[in-house]
């Protein structure tokens, strides 16, 4: 597993974790994202793994009010943490988002629906639809992101209703259409998930909440093996 070089990760930074940000990788970077991100441990506090998650969401979207948007519905972050840590399929639905995600700290692949849409046109239904249709088979175990496409939850929903349940749904697709509504739909769902309430959301607000659970991941894995030396 590949972690951050020395220079951008002293203990201590956030929480008393080893890690800020696995994306900084030069100084610069890494000095824009600590001040970033103590701004936000100032605005939102830092209790728990939740306050995590609500602190990189804001910075990813320049608004403390994502924050108050958030909401965590059966464990989500302990259900992340432990299948990204077991190298569980991350499942996205549009490029920007699998692009987004970081690739360090982790070992699991990270594929997307789009991918896998093919006959969408003659079905009548949206490519991301179309591709976690196809993908039902792969979806019982996974981490599933949606940032974007409300249509995407929507049958995410479906197919988690009729039996293929991923770990972790994080769901927080944006607009006027269906957004508010998948996102509802999915929080009546026995599954761990985390979402935005109404039509806010993105992007950038997925990638964010996964990326911060795969920060906590490479953090154990750190701490275990300086334990062990």
């Amino acid at each position: 597993m590949e972690l951050m070089p020395e220079e951008s990760s002293p203990r201590g930074a956030t929480t008393g974790n080893t890690y800020i940000d696995l994306g900084a990788t030069t100084r610069e970077a890494y000095e824009i994202s600590a001040k970033s991100r103590a701004l936000a441990r100032s605005e939102i506090g830092d209790r728990t793994p939740e306050d995590r998650i609500r602190q990189r969401c804001s910075v990813a979207v320049g608004d403390f009010a994502m924050a108050g948007l958030l909401r965590f519905c059966h464990e989500p972050v302990t259900a992340g943490t432990k299948a990204i840590g077991n190298g569980a399929l991350i499942v996205t639905d549009i490029r920007m988002v699998q692009v987004g995600i970081q690739k360090r700290g982790h070992s699991s692949e990270i594929i997307c629906a789009l991918d896998h849409a093919g006959g969408a046109g003659d079905r009548g239904i949206t490519r991301s639809s179309a591709g976690l249709l196809a993908l039902a088979d792969r979806l019982p175990g996974s981490v599933l992101v949606i940032g974007n496409a409300p249509s995407a939850l929507l049958t995410a929903c479906d197919l988690i209703r009729g039996g293929a349940a991923p770990a972790l749904v994080v769901g927080t697709p944006v607009g006027f259409v269906n957004a508010a509504e998948s996102k509802e739909i999915l929080r009546s769902l026995d599954v761990p998930s985390i979402t935005t309430e109404g039509t806010r959301g993105g992007t950038p607000v997925a990638v964010a909440a996964v990326n911060e659970i795969i920060t906590m991941v490479a953090e154990r894995v750190s701490r275990a093996e300086g334990a062990g030396r």
